[in-house]
């Protein structure tokens, strides 16, 4: 491994000899971003970390916790695959085998599969969520088996950005009798020791970074304010705009009580370290363990199923199940079938099989224009590069 020294900017951390190009790429970066940046970059390759860099900010560290947003769907739809994988759950049966109340208004006819892709409609609720309510996956659940959908269930595809996590977490607590953030812990998370948690344990929260607003310039001001909306389009009802107490986005992470119940549709916290290690385990032998998900299970869940306009975003997405299609959504240079998933703040994590690659990023401030950082294009491009010279 090549050690930094520090630079003008504080780059920390060490890469491996020939991932030197990430490095330069991260450095690069970082010169031109605010004063105040703060992150983190992480990779591993077959199992193997390459790439541990990270700007420190005001005390921050590698061991550093930041608030992940939708990345969070990245653990828990691991969960929904391990289940699969083991034939505790089952792609193609109705999401009522499981969970018959979600029957409701029109949604028998639904399958896991579908579920997972998008297709349920049931983005949010007509009149929103609490705070309390939009924290605790099981109250999400309850309020939309009643819900109606929003389009015909299986018809078209959005994205369900503060609920999907419910959803399937119902199907799986309703299957094993546990939370999905259960399982996660026992299964997932304990076992690798990642710093990766949906649920921040109390002694662990000195570890968290808290959220830091986007800093637009005038001219990115201008083109957020630009944007269409409204109050009742589905964006607001997916995002929770509509509520009584709308939904703050940017500073989520920040309540205590999404921190310490984890829902696991954005909920999640976690280090750089935590989000690659976590893509790593999924694909690759991690200190003498087996992958966690058999090729054919990685391919299932990385297969593209939900393509083309999203209805919610307004702009061409790609889905596998549960997770993003990485490659045709954000990153045309990745291997067929990557998949992961992007948080809203810019953070970035996936697994590449094609090239064994697993990587992660976290930044503290949230980035312009939300989602994957544009960062990311560049240091990601620079990670798979080296990854494919090193073999």
């Amino acid at each position: 491994m090549t050690r930094l020294t520090g630079t003008t900017r504080q780059i920390h951390g060490t890469v491996a000899d020939g991932f030197e190009a990430v490095r330069e790429a991260f450095a690069a970066f970082v010169a031109e971003e605010q004063p105040d940046y703060e992150g983190q970059l992480c990779a591993h390759v077959h199992g193997r970390r390459v790439v541990d860099l990270w700007v420190p900010g005001d005390g921050a560290g590698p061991d550093s916790l930041y608030g992940v947003y939708s990345s969070t769907k990245g653990a828990a739809h691991l969960v929904v695959a391990l289940l699969v994988q083991e034939g505790t759950l089952e792609l193609d049966r109705k999401v009522t085998y499981y969970w018959p109340e979600f029957a409701a208004e029109g949604k028998g006819a639904l399958t896991l599969r579908e579920l997972l892709a998008h297709r349920a409609g049931v983005i949010g609720t007509d009149s929103g969520f609490s705070p309390q309510e939009l924290a605790d996956d099981r109250q999400i659940a309850e309020r939309l088996a009643d819900q109606r959908p929003f389009w015909r269930p299986g018809t078209t595809f959005g994205y369900h950005g503060l609920v999907i996590g419910a959803l399937t977490g119902e199907v799986v607590r309703r299957a094993t009798g546990r939370t999905l953030q259960e399982v996660y812990e026992e299964r997932v998370r304990v076992p690798y020791g990642l710093d990766f948690f949906l649920g921040l344990p109390a002694a662990h929260e000195p570890r968290f970074r808290t959220a830091r607003p986007m800093a637009p310039t005038a001219e990115q001001r201008a083109l957020l304010d630009s944007l269409p909306g409204g109050p009742h389009t589905l964006a607001a009802v997916a995002f929770n705009r509509h509520a009584a107490e709308p939904t703050d986005l940017e500073l989520l992470p920040n309540d205590p009580l999404i921190r310490a119940k984890g829902p696991a549709s954005v909920g999640g916290v976690a280090s750089a370290r935590g989000l690659a290690g976590l893509y790593a385990a999924a694909i690759s032998e991690v200190g003498g363990k087996a992958p966690l998900l058999k090729e054919d299970t990685a391919a299932e869940f990385g297969q593209l199923h939900s393509v083309g306009y999203d209805v919610v975003a307004r702009s061409h997405r790609s889905y596998g199940l549960g997770f993003q299609a990485t490659a045709d959504t954000w990153h045309p240079f990745l291997g067929a079938g990557a998949f992961g998933h992007s948080g809203a703040g810019g953070c970035q994590a996936f697994a590449d099989p094609r090239s064994g690659l697993a990587y992660g990023y976290t930044r503290r401030r949230f980035a312009f224009p939300g989602g994957s950082a544009p960062e990311n294009d560049r240091l990601a491009a620079a990670v798979h590069g080296a990854a494919l010279t090193a073999g």
